[in-house]
């Protein structure tokens, strides 16, 4: 960590300045960029242009700085400057007539790249280099960029320019393949920590490690926003820095608040959910800020599900990964995936709602909702085997229209219910019964209708359809390919065979007497029965043959 430099007056100076790495040794979390340009400068392999790109707050202007200082120091080229002599000094603090720093974003015109045309042709005043820093690089108009375009290609032998920028996309091509390119990525979580003590250390300040835990994951990933963090912290707090007090000042949420909304997940408890809005609200809490951190909540509890509490991948101080691991054993992945999947589906509307507490209360309320349904698949299973477990257990839906498998159907487009998957079926009369339950409750209408008039063959392997010419799409779409693979439960190879013979469905069942008949034996099928049991309550409306029926 580089020591604060000397200040000349009483001016206070912040603390990311005053921390700002002033040598490759200073700085941390781009080891692939120090490497690379260490060994070109000890190799004297300087190219006369670079590009560094990568979030705010990861360095890339402080590391053109010190590539300038590394070229113009007095005892360099060198990879390690003095930082004593003039040109050091000068460059470090932003004096040196060598040096040139341009903000692209209020110098992006073609008038001021014909300007820095011009400058390019003359010789450094004092220094072997003259260095030109374009921050900002991609606001640069694309006329601009032509203008530069040539001399950025063949500039003399004593130029060098770093253009920087957050949105290399942005950059043309034209530029990028006549610079070299360098990618900065955000600081790791221990990096940024490590370094937040040592400064507490050097400034005397007293901090929590639960604080500084909260101000490192404030930056996310930027060091220089994790140090704005620090300063506006001390400036509240003074010298002793308290992680409730932090969190109240930058507007973040503790663990053990989040946990209130798992612990009613875990217990279906909607009313509860109304009642964390309700404080949040109380105590003038963002919303919006509150369902970020849900978000990442979430998404830290699967993490630790998945590859456990103590994996890098989770940023957080020891006590959060134990809470973390802790209750991510009582969740299941399935259950993680769809309440973080419906979360970031309420943050993305929540960004653009007028009525923010409306939709957090709908959003905890529908998460309930999802955590009470089961898969298709499973109750499908049960009714096969004949042990359905006890109804309580399952959220009804409305009593069907129709003989089919009921579809639950589950909150959010996550957990949308996949194609029902049954026993391999041996004689080739239950397919079309089978495909028919399954498309019909997908609403795949239009090929559930070539199935019935198809006549299907079965054979090891493969399935025929002998059907008609106007339903060849129909019944060689991958819809019908991934059913009936779901239905045999292993890949089957559909084969058609057309017919110019008609194949029109038998009539529909006759009112009246034949009805009567009709929904009596199919109330005597055992699995409807089954069904009934299952769903307490639910009735049978309408019978159907989806055999005649056209």
């Amino acid at each position: 960590m580089p020591e604060p430099v000397p200040q000349a007056d009483a001016h206070y100076q912040v603390i990311a300045r005053k921390y700002r790495p002033r040598a490759f040794v200073d700085l941390i979390g781009q080891e692939h960029v120090k490497t690379t340009l260490e060994n070109a400068l000890s190799q004297r392999r300087i190219a006369h242009g670079y590009i560094f790109s990568g979030q705010r707050g990861t360095g890339k202007t402080t590391v053109a700085r010190i590539v300038a200082r590394c070229l113009n120091c007095a005892e360099g080229p060198t990879i390690t400057p003095c930082g004593r002599c003039a040109s050091c000094l000068e460059i470090y603090s932003g004096g040196s007539i060598d040096v040139i720093e341009i903000d692209a974003a209020s110098n992006r015109g073609i008038n001021e790249m014909r300007e820095l045309r011009e400058s390019v042709r003359f010789r450094p005043a004092r220094d072997r280099y003259k260095v030109f820093i374009i921050d900002e690089a991609h606001q640069i108009t694309s006329e601009a960029f032509n203008a530069l375009l040539k001399t950025l290609e063949e500039p003399p032998e004593w130029v060098v320019f770093m253009l920087c920028t957050t949105e290399a996309h942005k950059i043309p091509n034209t530029i990028a393949s006549r610079c070299q390119q360098f990618s900065f990525r955000s600081v790791d979580y221990d990096q940024v920590l490590t370094l937040l003590k040592e400064i507490c250390a050097k400034e005397n300040i007293e901090a929590e490690a639960e604080a500084l835990s909260v101000i490192t994951l404030a930056g996310e990933g930027s060091v220089r926003d994790s140090l704005s963090a620090l300063d506006q912290a001390i400036a509240c707090c003074g010298h002793t820095l308290q992680a409730q007090d932090v969190r109240q000042l930058l507007g973040r949420f503790s663990i053990q608040t989040l946990e209130q909304v798992a612990e009613a997940l875990l217990v279906f408890d909607g009313r509860r959910m109304l009642d964390i809005v309700q404080e949040l609200e109380r105590t003038g809490l963002n919303l919006q800020h509150f369902c970020r951190e849900l978000c990442r909540f979430f998404r830290n509890l699967l993490v630790a599900r998945i590859a456990g509490a103590e994996t890098r991948l989770i940023a957080a101080s020891g006590s959060e990964r134990e809470r973390l691991g802790s209750l991510s054993s009582r969740f299941g992945e399935e259950d993680l995936t769809r309440y973080l999947q419906l979360t970031l589906e309420l943050f993305q509307a929540m960004q653009y709602s007028l009525q923010p507490r409306m939709h957090l209360e709908l959003g905890l309320l529908r998460m309930v909702q999802a955590g009470k349904l089961r898969p298709i698949e499973e109750i499908l299973a049960e009714l096969q085997s004949g042990a359905p477990r006890a109804a309580a257990a399952v959220t009804p839906k409305p009593p069907a229209a129709r003989l089919t498998a009921p579809a639950v159907k589950q909150a959010g487009p996550a957990a949308a219910p996949q194609p029902a998957a049954a026993a391999p079926v041996q004689a080739s009369g239950d397919w079309r019964q089978r495909l028919l339950e399954v498309l019909n409750e997908k609403g795949m209408t239009f090929i559930a209708d070539a199935v019935e008039h198809s006549e299907i063959v079965e054979r090891p392997g493969e399935l025929e359809f002998v059907t008609g010419k106007e339903f060849s799409m129909a019944v060689r779409s991958s819809d019908m390919q991934k059913t009936v693979d779901a239905l045999a439960r292993r890949p089957m190879k559909i084969k058609v065979t057309f017919t110019d013979k008609p194949t029109a469905a038998a009539p529909a069942v006759e009112r009246g007497t034949n009805e009567d008949e009709a929904r009596k034996k199919a109330l005597e099928n055992p699995e409807v029965q089954r069904y009934r049991d299952l769903f307490p309550g639910s009735e049978v409306r309408a019978v159907r043959n989806l055999k005649e029926e056209r």
